[in-house]
């Protein structure tokens, strides 16, 4: 195909150029999807076991290939290699879930056809949009597409995926194993580019869009694919909390919401960045806390690295400022701890519910930290956002009380952002964080639709469908109905 501009990937930490990539255009985005849906089409004509197969090759070819791609996920996001290696790992194990699951979780059911229509065979099944284009993300360029791609093509659709123009090399590689196994020419089919490129994908003739982005674009995914009735899955971002209850084991809590706010440079949109912590233990979790942060330092070599995109330092250092204009305390860090293109560590306590630094996304290596009189307030503070992605609940004995009250999609108890690894249960939020699932069963039955086919086993001699119906059948359907329904029982 006739490509008429490229662009450059680069090392966000050195600024050294990586590769060139197309830029697709409009008509080419066009033209990839029209190609996927020929491939659809070949795709849907395998057994599910046969789909399965080739969905296996690649998971084994990916496994030989960790170590290239983890690399290059270092090189294009410039987090540390064991983090790439474990995004790259997390991903795998989803594609495999994917492939062996599919069959079980999208099979025909049959359905019971009720006392009235006892004539009738009931069944559902769930049948494959056909092409879902994917818009990926930079600051899990494998993992969080992955989450799309996998239940995508295990539902038996054709995938066009469109990732980041900062991580367009992953994406690049990955359209690049699956077409070394594949059966099918154009099955998945990655279109580099600009955001230009991404708008020509949600406006082309794809029958779904999972998008993965801030919720301002994914407003206007959503806005285009509307105009013409194409259903979106949306995954935006977080303003994730950590509750921390009388009875919390201290230790664990600071240590896990430390990894969680800072892993990845912060760049995490189910990572932490409020901790509700109650008065009674506060000092003790404040004080646990500060002594872990000492031994965390962003760099090259570092615990993490820079800002993969780097106008979001500037996001970064006007919710630092937002915060210490309205009060906040510094445990660690300052208003000058954003240092191009690294951010040093920024731990804020006792800031405003009203600053930027509670309300908005930061997607940076800080965490706010305030005190609740009881874990009831922290439950009130933490759902007083649009937000509702994720959180963690630390409560040796109330977790499961504490998270049932929390208006977001998923939560973890003891633990953070342990959902993410567990290929079984759903990802998604609520509010503006998004709708729609991935992984999962859910994520599954997400890239079909649902088909009902009834059919008549045998003729019975009263008529309900016809305009021959007899005054009998109408006083049949009465009776029936009084009978069943006039008692009120279960």
């Amino acid at each position: 195909m006739s490509i008429s501009a490229t662009f450059s990937s680069h090392n966000p930490a050195t600024g050294e150029v990586l590769a060139d990539y197309p830029s697709t255009s409009r008509e080419e985005v066009f033209a990839a999807v029209d190609r996927a849906k020929i491939a659809a089409i070949q795709w849907q004509s395998l057994t599910p076991k046969a789909r399965k197969k080739e969905l296996l090759a690649w998971c084994a070819l990916l496994t030989k290939e960790v170590d290239r791609i983890a690399a290059l996920v270092k090189e294009e996001t410039g987090k540390p290699l064991s983090d790439a290696t474990l995004e790259v790992t997390l991903a795998i194990g989803h594609l495999a879930w994917a492939a062996k699951n599919a069959d079980k979780v999208l099979g025909e059911r049959h359905r019971p056809s009720g006392l009235l229509m006892f004539n009738m065979s009931s069944r559902v099944e769930r049948v494959p949009v056909g092409v879902v284009g994917v818009i990926g993300p930079w600051n899990y360029p494998i993992f969080t597409p992955m989450g799309s791609i996998s239940y995508a093509l295990a539902a038996g659709n054709a995938v066009v995926f469109k990732p980041s123009e900062y991580t367009p090399g992953v994406g690049a590689l990955l359209g690049e194993l699956f077409n070394q196994i594949s059966p099918i020419p154009h099955l998945f089919t990655v279109v580099t580019g600009q955001p230009e490129t991404g708008v020509a994908l949600t406006e082309s003739a794809v029958d779904k869009i999972s998008f993965t982005g801030s919720t301002r674009t994914a407003k206007k995914v959503a806005a285009s694919c509307g105009a013409r009735m194409v259903p979106v899955v949306l995954e935006c971002g977080g303003k994730d909390p950590v509750l921390v209850a009388e009875d919390a084991d201290i230790k664990l809590a600071a240590d896990y919401a430390l990894w969680s706010a800072m892993s990845n440079a912060g760049q995490t949109c189910i990572g932490a960045e409020r901790v509700y912590v109650v008065d009674s233990v506060a000092d003790e979790f404040i004080s646990t806390i500060k002594a872990l942060v000492q031994n965390i330092h962003p760099g090259v070599h570092g615990n993490y690295g820079p800002a993969t995109m780097p106008s979001q330092l500037n996001v970064i250092q006007s919710h630092i400022d937002d915060a210490a204009s309205k009060g906040a305390k510094f445990l660690i860090g300052g208003t000058d701890s954003v240092k191009a293109p690294f951010v040093e560590p920024v731990i804020m306590l006792d800031v405003p519910e009203n600053s930027t630094a509670i309300t908005e996304e930061t997607f940076g290596p800080t965490l706010v930290i305030n005190r609740t009189p009881t874990i009831s307030k922290a439950i009130e503070l933490a759902n007083a956002t649009r937000y509702g992605l994720a959180a963690s609940v630390f409560s040796k004995r109330n977790g499961r009380r504490i998270a049932s009250q929390l208006e977001c999609g998923m939560v973890s108890i003891n633990s953070v952002i342990a959902f993410a690894a567990i290929a079984s249960v759903p990802f998604g939020g609520v509010k503006d964080s998004g709708y729609g699932r991935i992984h999962g069963p859910e994520g599954l039955m997400e890239f079909t639709y649902a088909r009902t086919t009834v059919k008549q086993l045998f003729k019975i001699p009263i008529v309900f469908t016809s305009f021959s119906r007899t005054p009998f059948a109408d006083k049949f359907i009465k009776a029936a109905i009084r009978l069943l329904h006039s008692r009120g029982l279960g």
